[in-house]
């Protein structure tokens, strides 16, 4: 498995009405790309010396040809809806692969 991870530094300027467009405009379009099988977003406990809320989403991807066909049809799209929100936010993206994985029964 693959983790597209994009980890976001919001404005508090943004903040509210950017998390409600994530939660659901966002992301579910993310999901109905048919590229990633999961999305997880959480909320990073670090303060930054910038300020605002950082965040980071992680989408479950099942290999590397499904995050490479989201790049080639899906991203540039979906990235351009966030153009409404420009200058309040700072975004970086990161690819994992995943090697294992525990839970607890």
């Amino acid at each position: 498995m693959i983790i597209y991870n994009v980890t976001i530094n919001v404005d508090k300027s943004i903040h509210d009405e950017w998390l409600d467009w994530m939660n659901k405009e966002h992301i579910p379009q993310m999901i109905q790309t048919g590229k990633f099988t999961q999305a997880l977003m959480t909320k990073v406990l670090v303060e930054e010396e910038m300020g605002g809320t950082t965040y980071s989403v992680q989408y479950g991807c099942p290999s590397k040809e499904h995050l490479q066909a989201y790049y080639d049809q899906d991203a540039e799209r979906l990235r351009g809806e966030s153009k409404r929100f420009e200058g309040g936010f700072v975004a970086f993206r990161t690819e994992l692969e995943v090697i294992s994985e525990h839970q607890t029964r």
